[in-house]
């Protein structure tokens, strides 16, 4: 049995816990299967979520410069970044705080112990094949964290060799390559890229702490690898790792961060209609910054066993029990340990979606008993109604909770604030959201949502010592639109989010988050294969630390030409008007820029 194509149970089980996109039987089949909703593997017109795939081909028809660029195109989702590629980044989803997404990659969590959120900026899209995004609350299935809802990364599994390389403005310049084997029992695949840019001054001239003009440049390592093994003709045994260096300049000196990431999975069938999945994962991140003498060290370790039982026609049902284990350390060069934390995770979850007619339900229930804040019981439930395939309702409600990280809880004041607290208790969400998805014709969706969440014991860095304490409450209201057509030689996607969120004791809203946010992307392509596009993104006015951020409008233009067979040239032009504007008081953004990419993928056919 080639682990290329397994059996399709064998192959669902593996959807859950990796989504390998080379196993897939069916290219079409496998886009059209989510498996972060349900925690299990289900067709989008299943998932009664509000959900976005992105797979490789949108991924490179993008031409977007960085993963950060790509989030904030999408439905719902905010960005910041502080200064040029690989600065700190934050994403926000549904308007809640950037650490209420739980991020997964190739389905093992890699939020920093420390901080809470994870810095996509170090992630490079030479090495994603696909991202999950989830909106609204999955804390019965997932856990904490998952209050906004969900982004999975899918790491690249290369069934044939491929290499990229890339060049632009700002002294960037950089390359990426994979190659994969494909055995009897067997396969193994691996990817290697590497990313450097001169980049421009990170800060502005009325950056609060001080301007320096100097460049601040960036460069990114990465690796990763892809094994199985068919273990009889039921079970498969998958592992998986990622590690990525980035060195980030800024104004005073450097950032130098490690990631690594990497998991084991045993997953196949126990009987005709019963599947499990046993995973264990590991996280470990650090992050030095040499000028300050200070280091952060992130540890996770976790063990998730899933079971998936076909009752019947109609019934499925999910199980699963869940372990993790957290350390964080923050150490300094001249005082030594500010603090070494570690607290373990254990949890139980059951799920179930029936099928009856035009109607579908979800339930879920889960347990967290955490070492340090005790237990925690949260919900989800959903309800759609689909009279036809051009037609679908449907009607959800969740819970969350999030435990505070340990630099909240811990990291000492010095005198200047943002100091921990150790009397935080976590944060809980409810979101109650309605949601309508229309297919009026052939390659055209419409997608609509409308959301109103509440978060108690919001954790924010407030009073006149900025320390972290627990505010009252957050209320987050939301409108959502995504729309899609293609026809012909034509592509069209727009989407739209209209979000009011606020911090309900002060009335103000939430740092850095916009109000109306918007992307529209236009496509031709021409008979030889020379596609064309313009992209339109509008972000609104947000509140920032002393002030405002003021709306703004960018557009921008892509070109593709096919060069000979398995080859193709890319050419972006970011910003073309050249318009000033910023995601954080006090830090640059790039003017007009551009970039080349050329790809070349073994067997691609392209003429």
């Amino acid at each position: 049995m080639s682990l290329r194509h397994p059996p399709r149970p064998a192959l669902l089980v593996l959807a859950c816990t990796l989504a390998l996109p080379a196993a897939a039987q069916d290219a079409h089949e496998l886009d059209r299967i989510v498996v972060t909703a349900a925690r299990r593997a289900q067709t989008v017109d299943e998932a009664l979520a509000s959900v976005t795939v992105l797979d490789r081909a949108a991924i490179e028809a993008s031409q977007a410069p960085d993963l950060i660029d790509l989030l904030g195109r999408q439905v719902g989702v905010d960005v910041a970044r502080t200064g040029g590629p690989g600065s700190a980044s934050s994403v926000f989803l549904r308007g809640g705080n950037s650490n209420h997404v739980l991020v997964l990659v190739d389905g093992v969590r890699v939020a920093s112990t420390n901080q809470g959120g994870f810095d996509f900026a170090n992630l490079p899209l030479g090495q994603i094949e696909r991202i999950e995004i989830v909106r609204g609350p999955r804390a019965a299935l997932w856990g904490s964290d998952a209050i906004g809802g969900v982004i999975h990364v899918f790491t690249r599994d290369p069934a044939t060799p491929f290499a990229e390389a890339r060049a632009g403005s700002w002294g960037r310049r950089g390359a990426t390559a994979g190659v994969g084997i494909d055995g009897v029992r067997g396969a193994f695949g691996v990817v290697a890229g590497v990313d450097r840019l001169d980049g421009f001054s990170a800060t502005t001239p009325d950056y609060a702490f001080g301007h320096d003009p100097d460049d601040d440049g960036y460069h990114n390592r990465n690796l990763s690898l892809h094994a199985r093994t068919a273990l009889g003709d039921s079970h498969a045994l998958v592992a998986h790792a990622l590690a990525t260096e980035g060195d980030v300049e800024f104004d005073d000196g450097r950032t130098e961060t490690g990631t690594r990431t990497g998991g084991v999975t045993l997953a196949g069938e126990l009987g005709g209609a019963w599947s499990h999945s046993l995973a264990l994962g590991h996280t470990r991140e650090d992050v030095d910054t040499p000028v300050y003498g200070s280091r952060f060290e992130s540890r996770r370790d976790s063990a998730d066993w899933i079971h998936t039982l076909e009752l019947d026609a109609r019934n499925t049902l999910n199980l699963g029990l869940a372990w993790q284990r957290e350390r964080g350390t923050s150490l300094d060069a001249f005082s030594g340990a500010l603090f070494d934390r570690s607290r373990s995770n254990r949890a139980g979850f059951a799920a179930w979606t029936g099928h009856f007619g035009a109607h579908t339900f979800d339930l879920a229930a889960r347990h967290d008993d955490n070492g340090q804040f005790g237990s925690a019981d949260t919900g989800n439930a959903a309800w759609g109604w689909q009279p036809s395939d051009a037609l679908r309702t449907r009607l959800s409600w969740g819970e969350g909770f999030r435990a505070p990280s340990f630099s909240e809880l811990y990291y000492p004041d010095f005198g200047y604030g943002y100091g921990g607290n150790p009397e935080l208790d976590p944060e809980r969400s409810r979101t109650l959201e309605a949601g309508l998805d229309i297919a009026p014709a052939p390659g055209q969706r419409l997608g609509a949502s409308v959301f109103r969440s509440r978060v108690d014991d919001l954790i924010a860095f407030a009073g006149d010592d900025f320390s972290a304490v627990n505010i009252d409450r957050a209320e987050i209201d939301g409108v959502e639109l995504d729309y899609g057509l293609v026809r012909g030689p034509w592509r069209l996607d727009a989407n739209a989010t209209w979000q009011d969120a606020e911090d309900a004791g002060t009335g103000l809203d939430l740092l850095r988050r916009a109000g109306r946010k918007a992307h529209v992307g236009l496509g031709y392509r021409f008979a030889g294969g020379v596609g064309i596009g313009l992209d339109g993104d509008y972000v609104g006015e947000r509140r920032d630390t002393g002030g405002s951020l003021p709306s703004f409008a960018l557009a921008h233009l892509r070109l593709e030409w096919p060069l000979a067979r398995d080859w193709r040239l890319e050419a972006r032009v970011e910003n073309l008007a050249d318009r000033d504007y910023a995601w954080a008081a006090g830090y640059a953004t790039p003017g007009r820029s551009g970039l080349v990419t050329l790809r070349w993928e073994a067997g691609a056919g392209r003429p």
